[in-house]
């Protein structure tokens, strides 16, 4: 995600409701637990060391129990915090029933495990997001072998791509695993709670199988992180990914336009209305940013994704990113392909071919688009 902290007022056309969530993210605080509506709470649980500081929970009760919605990070703060919320909301972790992930990135997925665990609830989550789990992207390198090997045919430099790749290539493989699903959701399934209407909403981008989920009744929409108030979510194209992330999200923007009617209950920093505007908005920023790399690859000529990654604007200077230069470059990755199948860019001779031929960009000699894909 980009821009966590570099905007202290909400984005034209953004109404703020969850003023609490407001002040509180203005303050760099935890917010409070919150009743969104008639059995529906919201739980921050804390992101450890991270500028997102929390996620938002989604408690909501039904005829025979309760669903959680994103339990949030795996520490024993954030296992704390969410306690702490359902006995705000009059529960314990043993009253839950279900719980759905939007989708299984650590600060919404971690606690799943645990929670199922203590309450014998079932967990769901869009079948696509389940084929991404961990254990089963065992081999999503593929010949690269190792991220730091994808980050030399990107174009990183030997010692940027030992530095960023090795403590991923370190871990065990087992340590990394996350929770299966006990139910599958399709694109407009109901969530199996009885008492309410709970609709899902696919909206791949973020990631393959993000859920945004639609309280019918309540005219609410629980966005994840598909569409927040003031974060552009990251769009990545990452070692192993399918598809053309780009596209697809600027097709779940168009999807999510229609629920302009409904409030919007976010993942992070606070509740808000005006979802039509906030996802031309979220349109907008992409469309400049694939000029922007259209403009740098032709000042370049035939840059590497990292050069491009380089001269790019970001939150902060290139050489202060870190460790997030990995999803910095993935967001430029996914940024390319969908300009190569637009026709407006080319991959310059064989793509990702290997570290002493990295993949190269150029400009479109002809308008034509183009199906070629680099290999990720």
């Amino acid at each position: 995600m980009t821009n966590p902290t570099s905007r202290t007022s909400p984005p034209e056309g953004v109404t703020v409701l969850g003023t609490a969530q407001w002040a509180a993210w203005q303050r760099r605080t935890l917010p409070p637990v919150e009743r969104v509506s008639g059995g529906l709470w919201s739980v921050p649980v804390p992101i450890p060391h991270n500028p997102l500081r929390y996620t938002l929970s989604y408690v909501m009760e039904g005829d025979s129990g309760l669903l959680v919605v994103d339990p949030g990070w795996d520490s024993q703060e954030g296992w704390d915090a969410l306690q702490a919320g359902l006995a705000e909301a009059g529960a314990a972790p043993e009253d839950v029933t279900g719980i759905v992930a939007t989708h299984i990135h650590p600060d919404h997925h971690g606690l799943s495990e645990r929670l199922r665990a203590l309450s014998g609830a079932w967990i769901a989550m869009h079948p696509a997001e389940r084929d991404t789990l961990p254990q089963r992207m065992s081999g999503a390198l593929g010949a690269h072998g190792t991220l730091t090997a994808w980050l030399r045919t990107r174009g990183a430099s030997d010692e940027d791509a030992h530095a960023l790749g090795a403590p991923f290539d370190a871990r065990d493989p087992e340590s990394a695993a996350m929770a299966e699903p006990d139910v599958l959701l399709e694109d407009g399934d109901l969530v199996p709670l009885a008492g309410r209407t709970l609709r899902t909403v696919w909206t791949p981008g973020h990631t393959p199988g993000h859920l945004c989920l639609q309280a019918v009744d309540e005219r609410l929409l629980l966005t994840g992180d598909h569409v927040l108030p003031r974060i552009t979510p990251n769009i990545g194209l990452y070692p192993g990914g399918t598809g053309s992330p780009l596209a697809d999200f600027f097709t779940s923007l168009a999807r999510t336009t229609g629920f302009d009617d409904h409030d919007a209950l976010p993942a992070h920093e606070y509740r808000f209305r005006g979802l039509g505007e906030r996802t031309r908005l979220l349109a907008e920023h992409h469309e400049r940013r694939c000029q922007e790399i259209v403009d740098v690859v032709a000042e370049l000529g035939t840059p590497t994704p990292w050069e491009v990654a380089t001269h790019l604007t970001w939150s902060r200077p290139w050489a202060e990113v870190g460790h997030m230069r990995i999803s910095a470059l993935a967001e430029t990755e996914s940024h390319l392909d969908h300009l190569v199948g637009e026709g407006r860019l080319a991959w310059h001779g064989n793509p990702g071919s290997g570290p002493a031929r990295p993949a190269r960009v150029r400009l479109a000699t002809s308008p034509t688009p183009t199906t070629a894909r680099s290999t990720t």
